[in-house]
């Protein structure tokens, strides 16, 4: 199992759901009320109010502008952008699988702007080291019109793409 962990960190793939967004991101985009998604031990501020594991963000309420960095594994992923779409204003970061049911059926119809950016974002690992550049980038999700404006100021580089609904 080891070898098989430092293949995926040597390739850029993600191993684990404990990876944390560098405190750049945060800072660029904004103050934001509840990250449900945070770190056991956070080392720095991702919103006022911070969810662990621990706390199981996905059975509270949530509440303001949300910042999510949602555990990548599967059903997880699903389920709390489900829930972040349902809430409707924050920013998700998430891999950019535009073509999955899940952005199909979530996604698409709740968002206000896909932000897929240019920086490949070295996230930190559960030991607090930053890794790697992944094999590939990162993208910015808004629901939320103030949030799409929020990520069009924030100063990082991308490409914006707006959802139309037909």
């Amino acid at each position: 199992m080891k070898e098989i962990q430092e293949t995926h960190q040597k390739k850029g793939v993600v191993s684990s759901d404990e990876y944390y967004t560098p405190p750049h991101i945060i800072e660029a985009l904004g103050h934001f009320d509840l990250d449900p998604a945070t770190p056991p031990n956070p080392r720095w501020q991702t919103a006022d109010v911070m969810y662990t594991k621990n706390d199981d963000g996905l059975s509270k309420e949530w509440f303001g502008r949300v910042f999510l960095n949602p555990p990548y594994s599967r059903p997880l992923v699903n389920q709390f952008m489900e829930k972040m779409a349902a809430h409707g204003n924050g920013i998700a970061l998430v891999v950019p699988k535009l073509g999955t049911k899940m952005f199909r059926d979530v996604v698409y119809p709740a968002c206000s702007a896909i932000y897929i950016l240019n920086e490949r974002i070295k996230f930190y690992d559960e030991n607090w080291e930053q890794q790697k550049s992944p094999i590939c980038q990162s993208m910015l999700v808004a629901f939320g019109e103030e949030n799409k404006e929020a990520i069009r100021k924030s100063g990082l580089k991308g490409i914006m793409l707006v959802p139309e609904t037909v």
